[in-house]
C-alpha cells in the first residue's frame, strides 16, 4: 500500500509568476504549482507586479492567493539585462527567511541565487532550459553570463532538470552533469469553444497560426516571408510580442503591411489562447534555439497540425506527428505549408498522431508528480 508524501514547504522562483500572461515557465508554474498544492503541499510562486495576470491585491512586497498557491510579489526594475537578475536575487533571499524544504529555480541563468539559498538549507533544483547563449537577442555580455551559469548550476544546485533530450545530453557532454530528464507538459485535447475565433473575425480551420515571443531567434520574419509565396486566403495570424524587442517588433509589422492576410494580434492568454489554438488549420514553429518550447507542444496537445523549422529539438517533440522544413528557409516553409493546405487528409492523419504521441508523452499530472519526487528526494 503506497502512502502519500508528508506536506512540505515549496517554492518556485525565476519567472515572471502567475497566473501566467508571458511564457513557457510561467505557464509552466501556473501548471504544475497548483498541483502540488493539491498533493498538499505548501507551495508559493514568487512574481513580477508587471508580469502577472488579474489577482487580488498584487502589490509589490505582499502575498496573494491563486488556485491554492501563495503568490508573492516581488519589485523587479523594467529594464532588460537587470530585471530577472535582480527580481530572482531579491526573491532568493526572501525565500532564506521563509525556510522552505525545496526550491525549483526556472533557468540557469538565475545561478546567482545559489548560493544564498543554499545558505538556508533549502534542496536546490534547476531547471536548465535550452542552451540560452545561442539566442540572438542577447549581446556579449548577455551570453557570457548565460554560460557562466551552465558551468555554475552544474556546481552548485543539488538536482538539474532539463525538459529536452537534446539539451540533457549537451549537458552531459559538455558540463559532466546529467540533468534529470522531466518533459513539459501540454493540454489534454481541444476546446470546443470558440469564442476568441470569432472575436477576431477567423473561421474555425480558416487560418494558419504562429506563436512566439516576436524575437529574432523565433523568425517571425521568416514566417511572413514564406507566406507570402503560399497561394490561400486564409490569414496568418501572429501571436506575440516582446520586451525590449522594439526595432526587430517594428520590421516585422513593416512586413504585414505588405500582405493583406498577416495579422499581428499581439500577446493573447488563457482560455483565448486556447481557442485559437484548438482551431487553427496548422501551426508554425519557426525558432531556431531553445528546448521544449510550449507553444509546441500546446499545439499539438490541442488538436494542431505542426509545421517545425527542422533543429533537433522541434524533432523530438513531434516525432512523426509534424510536417518538417528546411532549416530557416522561406522557401521550404511555403512548400510545406502550401502541400497541407492543399491536402485536407493530411492535416487529419497528422492531427490523430499528434493527439496519440501527446496522449502518451506529455500529460500535465505525470510531469508533476515527477517533480513532486524530486522535490521530496532526499539530499
Amino acid at each position: 500500500m503506497t502512502t502519500s508524501p508528508p506536506p512540505r514547504r515549496l517554492a518556485i522562483l525565476g519567472t515572471r509568476g502567475i497566473p501566467a500572461r508571458y511564457g513557457g515557465f510561467e505557464t509552466f508554474a501556473e501548471e504544475i504549482a497548483p498541483r502540488l498544492a493539491e498533493r498538499g503541499h505548501d507551495v508559493w510562486v514568487y512574481a513580477r507586479r508587471h508580469g502577472i495576470g488579474e489577482t487580488p491585491d498584487p502589490v509589490v512586497g505582499g502575498t496573494t492567493r491563486y488556485r491554492g498557491v501563495t503568490v508573492r510579489v516581488q519589485a523587479a526594475p523594467a529594464r532588460k539585462h537587470l530585471e530577472t537578475v535582480v527580481h530572482s536575487f531579491a526573491a532568493a533571499c526572501d525565500a532564506v527567511c521563509r525556510r522552505f524544504d525545496a526550491i525549483l529555480v526556472c533557468n540557469a541563468a538565475n545561478f546567482h541565487v545559489l548560493p544564498p539559498l543554499r545558505l538556508g538549507g533549502a534542496r536546490t533544483i534547476v531547471n536548465v532550459d535550452g542552451l540560452e547563449w545561442r539566442r540572438g537577442k542577447w549581446g556579449r555580455a548577455g551570453k557570457a553570463w548565460h554560460r557562466a551559469g551552465a558551468g555554475f548550476v552544474s556546481r552548485w544546485a543539488d538536482e538539474l532538470v532539463a525538459d529536452s533530450r537534446h539539451v540533457q545530453s549537451w549537458w552531459e557532454q559538455h558540463q559532466g552533469r546529467l540533468p534529470e530528464y522531466i518533459p513539459y507538459g501540454c493540454p489534454p485535447g481541444p476546446l470546443p469553444e470558440h469564442g476568441a475565433v470569432d472575436e477576431l473575425g477567423l473561421r474555425c480551420r480558416g487560418y494558419v497560426l504562429y506563436v512566439a515571443r516576436l524575437e529574432p531567434e523565433n523568425n517571425a520574419h521568416v514566417v511572413i516571408e514564406a507566406y507570402r509565396r503560399v497561394a490561400t486566403d486564409m490569414p496568418l495570424v501572429v501571436v506575440g510580442q516582446a520586451p525590449y524587442a522594439d526595432a526587430y517588433q517594428r520590421r516585422l509589422r513593416a512586413l504585414a503591411r505588405e500582405d493583406a492576410r498577416v495579422r499581428l494580434v499581439g500577446p493573447i492568454y488563457g482560455q483565448a489562447y486556447a481557442q485559437l489554438q484548438s482551431h487553427a488549420y496548422c501551426y508554425v514553429q519557426a525558432s531556431d534555439v531553445g528546448g521544449t518550447h510550449p507553444a509546441l507542444l500546446e499545439a499539438l496537445g490541442y488538436g494542431g497540425v505542426a509545421v517545425v523549422n527542422d533543429i533537433p529539438e522541434h524533432l523530438e517533440v513531434t516525432g512523426d506527428a509534424a510536417v518538417v522544413y528546411d532549416f530557416n528557409d522561406p522557401t521550404s516553409l511555403a512548400t510545406c505549408l502550401q502541400g497541407l493546405l492543399d491536402d485536407l487528409s493530411a492535416t487529419e492523419a497528422l492531427r490523430e498522431r499528434a493527439r496519440r504521441r501527446v496522449r502518451q508523452r506529455y500529460a500535465w499530472d505525470a510531469v508533476t508528480e515527477a517533480y513532486e519526487e524530486l522535490l521530496l528526494r532526499d539530499t
